[in-house]
């Protein structure tokens, strides 16, 4: 069911008399864990780990083209060259992940003017860890928001997480709630399979690294008027979801007896390349709108291919794709959060507009959002 549909269906559950509310993000706050790994130490590392690296230009050139500076983990490097078990990497998980949302929860609802029990809706997205009850639970007892809140724990996501994380957030918003927090948290650093050369673990070594979001959502008719706010207000327009059918393999995990072995597919980039104007044609048309129309692009930036590929495919001017080329840069490949991160950076430089904002990830699927940036 499309955004559209689902207004109407809203209205008439309603009586067909309720407008439909449109869902606006009144806070976002990124951040990171505080261990630093420049990609130079990333290479050394691994290369202490996969020996073929050095002999290998094709391997080497995985670190010295990923067009990132640095990346931030929960550990320090050393660290991830000592043997782990699947629990205790699990337990860091947990500790991180409650420790950095925590932190940035009460940012973001501090930055939105909202108090703890006010929240009435959580979506919580992460794909990198495991918790039962999910991590949420814990959040909102750590943090006083209301013991009411709707719950939407989202796990298997991975990359397209955040985006589907965001229009989950907005879909409860048009059902009624009042303030919904989403939060996207992920460490991907915790998979790092010491001593499995597979080059997929290899590529994931190059790329992936940790940090979370956090966002506030309401309606815009009751989310405030002050121009601090207002300046910051995203309206979230239309969303837009597709899965590739007989795709799995593309991407994912494995579980294996020392936790998560990374499923990455080499003809990815094909797949993507084949499919991603028609999804995105499709969510743009579904709203009346074309690509010319877009004044910012907000995309997952998997990697320095993938950004590529995004602005091959659109054929939109290249300094539209810079916001996400600088999160690739600074953080790396943070799962779910990291195309929030390149939403909070598009703000940050002043765009406004109509925006897409797009991910891909495992199923394979894609999430698309059209958004206004006020």
């Amino acid at each position: 069911m499309s955004t559209l549909q689902s207004q109407s269906l809203h209205a008439q559950r309603n009586g067909g008399s309720a407008p439909a509310r449109t869902p606006v993000i009144t806070a976002i706050r990124t951040g990171t864990p505080g261990h630093r790994l420049p990609q130079a130490e990333a290479q050394r590392v691994a290369a202490s780990q996969f020996p073929e690296i050095e002999s290998s230009p094709d391997l080497l050139g995985v670190f010295d083209h990923a067009e990132i500076d640095e990346r931030q983990l929960a550990r320090p490097s050393e660290w991830y060259v000592e043997p782990h078990g699947f629990a205790e990497k699990n337990a860091v998980y947990r500790e991180e992940a409650l420790a950095l949302a925590t932190r940035l929860i009460g940012e973001a609802l501090d930055d939105a003017g909202v108090e703890p029990e006010q929240i009435d809706a959580v979506v919580f997205v992460s794909t990198t860890g495991l918790s039962t009850p999910s991590l949420e639970a814990q959040l909102i007892q750590d943090l006083g928001l209301s013991r009411n809140a709707v719950r939407v724990p989202l796990w298997g996501l991975g990359c397209a997480g955040g985006a589907a994380g965001l229009a989950r957030a907005a879909d409860l918003v048009r059902a009624g709630h009042a303030h919904v927090l989403l939060v996207a948290v992920e460490f991907c650093s915790l998979t790092f399979q010491m001593g499995d050369d597979d080059k997929a673990n290899l590529i994931g070594t190059a790329l992936f690294a940790d940090g979370g979001a956090a966002l506030v959502l309401g309606a815009e008719e009751t989310a405030g008027t002050d121009d601090a706010r207002a300046a910051s207000l995203v309206r979230i327009l239309h969303t837009h979801s597709e899965l590739l059918d007989d795709s799995a393999a593309l991407t994912g995990w494995d579980v294996i007896d020392d936790g998560f072995k990374l499923r990455l597919a080499p003809e990815i980039p094909q797949v993507v390349a084949a499919n991603l104007r028609r999804v995105i044609d499709a969510s743009l048309a579904d709203a009346g709108w074309v690509v010319g129309d877009l004044d910012a692009v907000v995309v997952h930036p998997g990697g320095a291919k993938v950004i590529a590929g995004y602005e091959a495919v659109l054929g939109v001017d290249s300094s539209m794709l810079d916001p996400a080329r600088a999160v690739l840069r600074q953080h790396g490949n943070m799962s779910s959060p990291t195309v929030l991160f390149v939403l909070a950076e598009t703000l940050a430089r002043g765009t406004t507009g109509r925006g897409l904002i797009s991910a891909t990830g495992p199923g394979f699927s894609a999430e698309h959002l059209l958004v206004e940036l006020v």
